[in-house]
């Protein structure tokens, strides 16, 4: 039988992003700059980190996105994710339970848009000749990330996948409130693209909701310069009913 997740989600409701509408339009974000560094984690586990709407990947996988964001509705602004790799049936996804964002403004439209479940803290990004390197930290807890690309080697734009987002959300239709899965799969069209060595100097996967999920083996990082489009919202998933039941068309 396929492993599916365990986890219950209870205790992270109460502070899910609400969605009072999931009529929201398609937004382009130019010229943004994105790091992404995957991490495998330990197999042990691996059913932990997600509910029983998912499969966990094989390996099992983090997945560690920081974004640098310079034209926005809401002005510049950076947004750091660590996402746990599953499926959805046979489609790849990665689920976010947290994420780390520096602006006010754009974490609340982001939250309520989009599902994005947006707290506050500090996130610098910069990108050099010689590496991609963000530093994300948090009043609470102080440096919660720490992760590099070093030596980045050009490479092109149609060799990099970024896989589409689940977000733990609370949603609200025809009256009622439920928790969901929002699917949301942004389109990215790279103009620049660099993979090189990834490194993680600090990683606390407890500050974005997977407390225990420590990376062990490096898979990859990447760097891009992108065009993002994020999209109008698709399909929900129920976190607690099996995986060829749970999906929702909006």
């Amino acid at each position: 039988m396929p492993l599916v997740g365990t986890r219950d989600f209870t205790t992270l409701a109460a502070e899910a992003p609400l969605m009072a509408s999931l009529d929201t339009e398609p937004l382009e974000l130019p010229n943004a700059s994105v790091l992404q560094v995957i991490y495998e984690i330990e197999a042990s586990t691996m059913t932990a980190f997600i509910p029983p709407a998912l499969h966990p990947t094989i390996p099992p996988t983090l997945f560690i996105n920081v974004t640098s964001v310079q034209e926005s509705p809401w002005g510049p602004f950076a947004l750091a994710e660590v996402r746990a790799g599953c499926r959805q049936g046979a489609r790849p996804r990665a689920m976010s339970v947290r994420a780390i964002c520096n602006s006010e403004a754009a974490a609340a439209a982001l939250r309520s848009r989009w599902g994005f479940p947006c707290v506050a803290g500090d996130v610098m990004f910069e990108r050099g000749y010689d590496r991609a390197h963000a530093v994300v930290s948090t009043a609470a807890d102080g440096v919660v990330l720490d992760a590099s690309l070093r030596n980045p080697d050009p490479i092109g734009g149609r060799d990099i996948q970024y896989i589409s987002s689940l977000h733990l959300a609370r949603v609200r239709r025809d009256g009622a409130e439920s928790v969901r899965l929002v699917q949301v799969d942004p389109d990215f069209a790279v103009s620049k693209a660099d993979r090189g060595r990834p490194e993680l100097h600090v990683c606390r996967p407890g500050a974005f909701g997977f407390d225990g999920a420590m990376p062990t083996y490096a898979v990859s990082a990447s760097a891009t310069t992108v065009n993002i489009t994020l999209p109008a919202i698709r399909y929900l998933v129920d976190p607690v009913k099996s995986p060829l039941t749970a999906v929702e068309r909006v």
